[in-house]
């Protein structure tokens, strides 16, 4: 009975996700930015206490990095932490909450002893008119739930021969619907080798086509992925270019990319970098990406070993470069990680 009580609750929710229906306080809403800013170059665990406060708050957005912040102190796993904060924000609607809950092994109430397939299906239900009715972003999630519906062996085999299956239907009209997020996924998908090509420059040619009209919504992950495209067409300037406009909107690979081009412009085997050299520049970049990530990161490690390149003198001015042009700069640095991945 519970069980059955709490399922129709959750199909009685208004159908929707990711946006409340009223606005913060604004206290709370900067500390939501900030946890959101920590997550999104993986410091889950920094970002925590200012999440929890935007999810304290009635944040269904927070509820769920809540419990993917959680998920991440576990090496991915399920803790009691990461449900509750699914279960909290799957309670208020959300479709990818719900999926985590199937995926942690969670029911809608009570002992689940014939499986757990109830949240799966509760995401489904209020999704599925959404999508129908044209939301794109509903659209999106049903590629996510279809996916996870129909995991089987017979799925790999229609993948393989490339047979569209429910999901990537779904993928495909968000796409066309012009979801920028979607129609990356999609470009990502044919330059992973979904659907046929005959040759490895057609396939170029058709993600780039959908990277492009991602990109020139201002999607980030798709200015990434120009870059990316380009320099396997062997187009080095414009991968440069769309190196620099990512990393300019706060791409954490573009910015690492564009920092080691200027400190060494011969780092790259394939030569991407066509930029002059500018070994303070470079330097500035990179020492700010290390004061802003912490730890033993990667620009870190890039810095030690071309510790040779500079003077001290010349490391002192890259340093109050960075400290008057690069640290904190607006958009804040992200690695723009998926809403629904592993």
């Amino acid at each position: 009975m519970v069980r059955a009580t709490r399922l129709l609750f959750v199909l009685l929710l208004p159908l929707m996700w990711s946006i409340n229906s009223w606005a913060l306080p604004a206290d709370i809403q900067a500390a939501k930015d900030e946890g959101m800013r920590l997550y999104d170059i993986g410091h889950s665990t920094a970002a925590m206490p200012y999440l929890h406060q935007a999810a304290d708050a009635g944040d269904i957005e927070a509820m769920y990095y809540m419990g993917e912040s959680e998920r991440r102190q576990k090496m991915m796993g399920f803790t009691t932490a990461a449900m509750e904060w699914y279960l909290k924000a799957a309670e208020q609607g959300d479709p990818y909450a719900m999926l985590r809950l199937f995926q942690g092994g969670a029911c809608i109430g009570g002992e689940c002893p014939e499986g757990s397939d109830d949240w799966r299906e509760a995401a489904l239900k209020i999704t599925l008119p959404k999508a129908e009715a044209g939301d794109p972003e509903a659209m999106l999630a049903m590629y996510y739930i279809y996916a996870n519906l129909d995991a089987s062996r017979l799925t790999s085999i229609y993948n393989f021969l490339g047979i569209p299956t429910r999901a990537v239907k779904w993928l495909k009209r968000a796409a066309e619907a012009g979801l920028p997020e979607a129609q990356n996924t999609w470009g990502r998908r044919i330059m992973g080798g979904g659907g046929w090509y005959f040759t490895k420059n057609r396939r170029l040619e058709a993600a780039e086509s959908w990277f492009s009209r991602a990109a020139e919504q201002g999607y980030v992950p798709a200015m990434e992925q120009m870059e990316r495209v380009n320099r396997e067409q062997q187009d080095f300037e414009t991968s440069w270019r769309w190196m620099v406009q990512a990393s300019n909107n706060g791409s954490y690979e573009g910015r690492l990319g564009v920092g080691w081009c200027y400190l060494d412009t011969d780092f790259a085997p394939d030569q991407n970098c066509t930029n002059e050299e500018d070994r303070i520049k470079g330097w500035a970049i990179l020492y700010a990406m290390s004061q802003e990530l912490g730890g033993n990161s990667t620009p870190s490690s890039i810095m030690n070993r071309n510790q040779d390149k500079l003077d001290e003198s010349e490391r002192q001015e890259a340093e109050a470069l960075a400290e008057a042009e690069w640290i904190g700069r607006q958009p804040p640095l992200s690695r723009f990680p998926h809403r629904f991945g592993f």
